[in-house]
């Protein structure tokens, strides 16, 4: 790979990076208003909801893991 492709993919890694911490964010968001929910909203659908968000914003982090780990990979 040549120079400029592997400069391009550090630039993407980054980008991806930001948007993690981006995604950190709204997931830590997201659990602390659930935290702040009544017990009894918690067990309830509603809360359901919260955790299902968390979730799929934690899956959405790990996938971003694990493409910068592949351009690190490539890039190396």
């Amino acid at each position: 790979m040549n120079k400029s492709r592997r400069k391009k993919l550090r630039e993407i890694a980054e980008n991806l990076g930001t948007i993690k911490d981006e995604l950190e964010t709204v997931r830590d968001d997201e659990q602390d208003a659930y935290d702040n929910l009544p017990e009894s909203i918690q067990a309830s659908d509603t809360g359901d909801g919260f955790t299902d968000n968390v979730d799929a914003i934690q899956d959405a982090i790990d996938s971003i893991d694990d493409a910068i780990d592949k351009i690190d990979d490539v890039v190396e």
